[in-house]
């Protein structure tokens, strides 16, 4: 609940280990503000009451009241990239930085690897040290989902990552997180019916019918495109409304 506005109700969702959960749904059903619980960022909006628990690894994400340890396992890929005024370099080993790792030759360890699974190590090894704004849009976001991996999180949250990218773009994105999904859980909220079937394993319908978000279904993404339980599953992902 947003102040006197309830955005979304009666949830309970399991999301299992190396899955890949697509969140589907029109405006305002409560996809994004969902995500920004999985991670507590919400803690920064004084309106915002969240009544239930989260649970990751059958312990409540408000166990502790200090966020930061639970970010640096459940990392956020917002919309449109947002990198840091530094370095490819820096970006990436920022978080490291941060949290204490001065060695050199492992924060060149980290940079590497974590651009290779982000599918950008390729484009930008011969200039790390040019400034992240830099590179194209696509690079950008994919610089993001590397500064993202660099705290090697459980989860990974992706609000719309493809959102403003080209085709070819999204295709390398879509990519990244194949391989991502190898190692880690990945919620990803989308409004691109093609892309959550193609990325992921499981997905959830949301929708709003002019009150709080509710999710209508959520099952196998094979089943949710080919034989949906609820009709209203069926009209969206068909494309009669939204």
């Amino acid at each position: 609940t947003y102040g006197q506005k309830t955005i979304i109700k009666h949830l309970n969702l399991d999301v299992f280990q190396n899955e890949v959960l697509a969140i589907i749904g029109p405006a305002n059903s409560g996809k994004s503000s969902l995500l920004k619980c999985l991670n507590r960022m919400t803690d920064f909006n004084d309106d915002a009451k969240i009544e239930g628990d989260i649970l990751l690894d059958g312990v409540s994400i408000y166990e502790d009241d200090d966020s930061t340890f639970l970010r640096r396992r459940v990392g956020m890929v917002s919309p449109l990239p947002v990198g840091l005024p530094m370095t490819i370099k820096e970006n990436v080993t920022y978080a490291p930085r941060m949290a204490g790792c001065k060695d050199p030759a492992e924060l060149d360890f980290i940079l590497e690897d974590c651009l290779k699974k982000a599918s950008l190590w390729d484009e930008v090894k011969d200039r790390l040290n040019a400034t992240g704004g830099s590179l194209s849009g696509g690079q950008q976001q994919r610089l993001c989902i590397a500064r993202s991996l660099a705290v090697e999180p459980q989860v990974l949250l992706m609000d719309e990552p493809c959102s403003a990218l080209d085709p070819g773009s999204t295709f390398k994105i879509e990519q990244t997180i194949s391989e991502l999904a190898k190692s880690m859980t990945i919620v990803i909220v989308t409004h691109n019916m093609q892309q959550a079937a193609r990325v992921s394993d499981y997905t959830a319908f949301f929708l709003s019918d002019g009150g709080p978000g509710v999710m209508v279904e959520n099952s196998p993404t094979s089943k949710i495109f080919s034989s949906p339980t609820d009709k209203r599953t069926e009209d969206y992902v068909t494309g009669r409304f939204g």
